[in-house]
């Protein structure tokens, strides 16, 4: 129906290559009070007036608690080698720790028997942002050290019950969205606003992972099962090299605050003495370090954009904010928003030669770690509409986009980069955190007065990628005008 619009590629990846697509637990489940579910932090932010563009929730989103076997089918469709999503741990433990949900495990259970029966690869993440709303009572959520260890009891359960079937594990997804997004700005659940909370927030999901890889390696019996996390590591680039320090700073801030611990071991010096104005770090305490910094068997990576970073004009010193602003020392930093870039339905630049020097830059720095692409997608505006009497999205913005940075997967590879995998956001179109329903990424279109299903012209383009293992193109002619350069 729709094969006019795609071509078949000649960049081949390696047969072992993992090719896919991803969602996350709350944006796409629904059953929100169903199934002995607990409430979680983005229950409660998104039920809080004026938290939300348009008050919108995650109570229903796409509803895949009760589309599981059509959601499984439209996978099989699309000939998947993996499907990433995220497990709900208030689904799974309502109050986060302590109890079990049976019911819980087993909708989980059931989706991974699913995936295995149709040849595709589960691929787990335990935790992408929806903290059970018990221990951010009870603890404090990522501000207090109990929750770390709570996540730990958490993964023991879920690698216990599921360890015999996932492929591959992820502790945390973007933990800088829980921490300085969640504790620092407020823009995410729980919404706080206060540097040192997003600092120790940092600190406990550091710590947090390294317990749950110790956890998961005690439980799983997957012989072939690999451990991983899924950071946003920025592609951070100097507008100038006058702005090297500014990037430099953003960098720490951003990126080392994960990077060093999980992976290095450290906290490297310049972070602290950045941040020296909102905190003591005291709360780093000994063995820490040791226990964060566990071997990974890949790193999952997620890119949407480069930063173009340059130092603030007129920044005064002794005039940072305490919180509320995006990352502690953002006074002293400014985004560069590059007007010759194409951009996203979110605004954000299109730069796929930003993910290949990515990817080239990451495996030199740790040659020792395979890098799996978990998330790269973008959202436009969608439109139904029908093609040969089948109702259809023709995406052709979106497509495009697959279509280069698939490619700058493969250049990267060709570069030497360490690349085993590209996974596609998202699946289904969702409930975008604090954008609410507008902003859609998927690939597969969701009414959501009727919650049906329809395929969009990059769901073809994923399938042609999926069967050819080939970069699929868009056929020149169905190119609008502004894409055809």
């Amino acid at each position: 129906m729709l094969d006019h619009f795609i071509e078949t590629g000649t960049l081949s990846f390696p047969p072992s290559f993992v090719l896919g697509a991803s969602t996350a637990a709350y944006q796409i489940e629904g059953g929100a009070r169903e199934g002995g579910r607990g409430a979680s932090i983005w229950d409660t932010f998104s039920h809080t007036p004026g938290k939300t563009e348009g008050g919108a929730t995650g109570d229903v989103a796409a509803d895949h608690y009760h589309h599981v076997e059509e959601d499984l089918e439209l996978m099989a469709s699309l000939g998947l080698d993996a499907y990433r999503f995220s497990i709900s741990w208030p689904r799974v433990m309502p109050t986060g720790e302590d109890e079990v949900n049976p019911e819980g495990l087993a909708f989980y259970s059931n989706l991974i028997d699913g995936l295995l029966q149709r040849g595709i690869q589960p691929v787990v993440t335990l935790n992408h942002w929806d903290l059970p709303q018990a221990l951010e009572d009870k603890y404090g959520g990522w501000r207090g050290r109990e929750t770390a260890f709570a996540f730990e009891k958490y993964a023991e359960v879920v690698g216990a019950a599921l360890g015999d079937r996932v492929a591959i594990w992820s502790t945390h997804n973007e933990p800088w969205n829980n921490s300085f997004s969640g504790y620092g700005s407020g823009a995410f659940a729980p919404g706080g606003t206060n540097h040192e909370d997003a600092l120790k927030a940092a600190h406990h999901l550091n710590l947090s992972h390294g317990l749950a890889v110790q956890a998961l390696r005690r439980t799983i019996s997957r012989a072939d099962a690999q451990v991983s996390v899924a950071l946003n590591i920025f592609r951070v680039e100097a507008e100038t090299p006058a702005d090297a320090d500014a990037a430099r700073r953003f960098d720490a801030v951003a990126n080392r605050v994960f990077t060093g611990p999980m992976l290095r071991g450290v906290y490297d010096q310049d972070l602290f003495e950045d941040t020296k104005l909102f905190t003591d770090w005291g709360f780093v305490l000994p063995g820490d370090l040791e226990i964060a910094h566990q071997p990974l068997d890949l790193i999952g990576v997620n890119y949407y954009e480069v930063m173009h970073i340059r130092q603030a004009p007129g920044f005064v010193p002794g005039t940072e904010e305490l919180g509320g602003s995006a990352f502690p020392g953002s006074e002293q930093v400014e985004f560069v928003r590059r007007g010759e870039l194409e951009r996203t339905g979110m605004d954000w630049g299109i730069e796929p030669r930003g993910l290949e020097d990515h990817l080239v830059a990451l495996s030199e720095e740790y040659p020792h770690l395979p890098i799996m692409v978990m998330e790269n997608g973008a959202a436009f505006p969608d439109e139904v509409t029908e093609v040969d009497g089948v109702r259809t999205v023709i995406d052709l913005d979106r497509t495009a986009y697959l279509v280069s940075h698939a490619a700058a997967v493969h250049r990267a590879l060709a570069r030497g980069a360490n690349v085993v995998g590209y996974i596609v956001w998202s699946l289904l179109d969702n409930f975008e955190w604090a954008a609410g329903y507008g902003p859609r990424f998927g690939i597969i279109h969701v009414d959501y007065d009727t919650l049906e299903r329809t395929p969009k012209v990059s769901a073809s383009w994923v399938r042609e990628l999926c069967d050819s293992r080939a970069v699929p193109e868009l056929a020149v002619g169905a190119l609008a005008p502004t894409q055809q350069q």
